[in-house]
């Protein structure tokens, strides 16, 4: 019999970025759950030693070390202090990101730059300078539903994460075969930060219920399987894809 791959992360190493908050964290302890060493990392020393505290409570290693994804030196430091301790990296998700939510008209150029320099050239930065060092392994760029979608008061956001699909799959090609380069397209999660925008009988989560083919907002645990997956062995041929978990939002036509 032939021996399958199995869906874990057990003896891996994987770097978080945007991993002391949101979906970000929720992968990060995901990862450490199964048994990788995981270096969940941010721009705020004091969320890095929360989450670092953490991860360490499900028995994996980890450094404690800041990143601003604004500023490519602090990619390649975070990048350099991670090869110190680990000698390697066998998996990177990019999942720190940002909204500016303005009518267009009122978008100044300061938050669309803002937002662009976070959500796409930050993305850009990581992969660029971990794919230059990963012998092997895979690349997961978080991105969203809202890059399919025309959203009120969201151009930037929208644009960044196009921008991070179309960097997925051209990046996929580039470091083929060794690594391999997915992105995830989450829906509506609820998170800390999301949690007054999608509370039960809002105007936004009725409009989400209705559409949603599973009729709720997800968990942000919900997202973590499909990152598991992405980074384990048993998705050795998959790569260049955007896969979408917006429990059947995007696709539900009306």
């Amino acid at each position: 019999m032939p021996e399958y791959p199995k869906v874990t992360v057990d003896g891996k190493t994987a770097v978080v970025i945007g991993g002391t908050s949101g979906i970000g964290e929720a992968i990060a302890l995901a990862f450490a759950e199964d048994g990788a060493d995981v270096v969940a990392t941010s721009r705020r020393a004091d969320a890095v030693a929360d989450t670092a505290e953490r991860v360490r409570d499900h028995g994996a290693r980890t450094v404690e070390t800041t990143c601003d994804v604004t500023d490519r030196d602090s990619i390649e430091a975070m990048r350099d202090a991670v090869l110190e301790e680990f000698g390697s990296v066998d998996v990177l998700v990019n999942s720190a990101g940002v909204a500016a939510r303005t009518e267009f008209l009122d978008l100044t150029v300061e938050d669309w730059n803002r937002v662009i320099d976070v959500d796409l050239n930050g993305t850009f930065h990581a992969c660029q300078l971990f794919g230059r060092v990963m012998d092997e392994g895979s690349i997961i760029n978080v991105s969203s539903m809202s890059a399919d979608l025309a959203r009120e008061r969201l151009l930037p956001y929208c644009a960044a994460k196009s921008g991070v699909n179309a960097l997925t799959r051209c990046a996929s090609r580039e470091l083929a075969p060794d690594v391999r380069v997915n992105a995830i397209a989450p829906g509506f999660v609820m998170t800390p930060l999301t949690e007054e925008e999608y509370s039960e009988g809002s105007e936004l989560r009725r409009g989400i219920d209705e559409r949603a083919v599973l009729g709720r907002v997800a968990e942000r645990e919900e997202i973590t399987g499909t990152a598991v997956y992405l980074a384990s062995d048993a998705s050795s041929y998959t790569t260049g894809e955007v896969l979408f978990v917006d429990g059947g939002f995007t696709r539900n036509a009306l």
